[in-house]
């Protein structure tokens, strides 16, 4: 089951509006695709990750980036890309609507494994967003016991996202 925006909003109070905790050398990472737009929605993904053993960078928390989007953007993301173990795609109605978000997937889906690609598909309310997506790449869903779980693509059994 996608994950309710409501669940994410409240993960992103809950965890304070800016909270950024340094890194474990053996912590594995992963980076975020998401719209500017869904910050508390990205906030929120990364408080639930962090609760797994997961540390997910966001371009905005990065000091290093430019204030304005250009070509030193687009390498400083490619790098990134490159250097976090997993690419996860934030599926909202504003991701879906992007310039950056489709051009991140794409380079992600060119660059790496694509075991180490997946979908986090979003509820607002009645509509789901990232179903697009979900026969591609591997998904991050609320499993049946309310933690988050990481599926293949066509299938409903998977396993706990700290197990990745």
């Amino acid at each position: 089951m996608p994950i309710s925006h409501s669940d994410l909003r409240s993960a992103a109070r809950r965890a304070g509006a800016n909270t950024v905790t340094t890194r474990r050398a053996d912590q594995r990472t992963a980076f975020l695709c998401h719209s500017h737009h869904d910050r508390e929605l990205a906030l929120g993904l990364q408080a639930f990750l962090r609760q797994q053993g997961l540390d997910l960078y966001i371009d905005w928390q990065d000091m290093t980036m430019p204030p304005e989007p250009s070509a030193e953007t687009a390498n400083k993301l490619r790098q990134r890309i490159l250097a976090c173990e997993w690419f996860l795609f934030l599926a909202t109605s504003n991701s879906m609507g992007s310039r950056w978000c489709p051009w991140e997937l794409g380079y992600a889906d060119g660059k790496k494994p694509h075991e180490k690609i997946a979908i986090v598909p979003t509820r607002d309310g009645q509509t789901n967003h990232g179903n697009e997506y979900v026969q591609l790449y591997r998904r991050i869903d609320v499993d049946n016991v309310g933690g988050l779980g990481i599926f293949n693509p066509n299938t409903t059994s998977g396993y706990k996202v700290s197990g990745i």
